[in-house]
């Protein structure tokens, strides 16, 4: 009798394919998140490196285990500091995307029905602002909204403000939302063009020849069948939103209040790295469930 060979036997490539994204993040994801799952249960040090336990051997794997603690967690949620930055990040992460949304959906869908030969000068603009680095955008903002800025010398020029007046807005979180908004735009309209894109027109004209007014059949055919767009746009938004630290570091005023500040302070301000590890845990068990989410509907779909 012959042996029948597996299709993975007869080809060991489909193995590669399956292999390298999990060792990829096996290496780059959970061993990292290991590391810092295990300083986050230990103690501040006047050390090198600035926790402890650390590792001494197989010989000590009990004693090493056993001063592991979670005095961190505990501390988490008793001080209203850091309760008050993750509940103040959610709030604001999720303000922006839907912000973001409101202000991406309407520059997707035109970009849909552009004409076919406008469509890809439209993406490249989209696209153009990231052949500059991210930083010197949010740098640019610092020139537009400071008093003495370049906003405040548009609105003069049109007669919005007055010559002695200026724009009041650097250093809130009105600029906190603007170079949010910015920065993350296009990680949004992306999606949303490429699920509109492929929508089928033909159900357009005949919800219309139906009689069915435009903005009805936007809410039951168009923005439906966008759906995956939306979902795509609005986690790949939120999710590093909610850690962002560059933007409210720069535009945003000294009591700007966001765990991503929050956990900067503490590794290099405070330098207690097992404090910080909490944070960074904490910040992750929480944005697992906006991860869920968007797989679980992406299932239904």
């Amino acid at each position: 009798m012959s042996d029948v060979m597996s299709p993975a036997r007869a080809n060991p490539a489909r193995w590669l394919v399956v292999i390298v994204p999990y060792f990829w993040m096996l290496l780059f994801f959970l061993a990292p998140f290991l590391i810092i799952a295990k300083i986050s249960l230990s103690d501040t040090a006047i050390a090198m490196p600035p926790y402890l336990p650390t590792w001494e051997g197989f010989s000590k794997v009990g004693a090493f285990f056993g001063d592991l603690d979670f005095e961190n967690y505990t501390f988490l949620g008793e001080d209203p500091l850091y309760v008050s930055a993750y509940l103040s990040s959610l709030r604001i992460a999720f303000i922006s995307t839907l912000l973001i949304l409101l202000i991406g959906y309407p520059m997707a869908l035109a970009m849909a029905r552009a004409p076919s030969t406008v469509r890809p000068a439209l993406l490249m603009m989209v696209i153009l602002p990231f052949w500059t680095s991210f930083l010197i955008r949010v740098y640019a903002w610092i020139g537009i909204l400071k008093p003495e800025g370049l906003g405040t010398m548009l609105l003069q020029t049109i007669g919005f403000l007055g010559p002695d007046e200026q724009l009041h807005i650097f250093r809130t979180q009105t600029s906190i939302f603007i170079g949010i908004v910015y920065s993350y735009l296009p990680f949004m309209v992306l999606p949303l063009y490429s699920a509109l894109e492929k929508l089928d027109g033909t159900l357009l004209e005949a919800a219309s020849d139906l009689g069915c007014p435009p903005w009805k059949a936007f809410w039951r055919i168009t923005f439906p069948l966008s759906m995956p767009g939306v979902l795509a746009g609005s986690m790949i938004c939120f999710i590093p939103i909610t850690g962002e630290f560059v933007i409210p570091d720069l535009l945003g005023g000294p009591n700007t209040l966001m765990i991503g500040k929050t956990l900067w302070t503490e590794f290099f301000g405070n330098r207690d790295w097992p404090l910080a590890s909490a944070v960074a845990v904490v910040l992750l068990a929480l944005l697992v469930v906006p991860i869920a989410f968007f797989q679980n509907q992406q299932q239904k779909v």
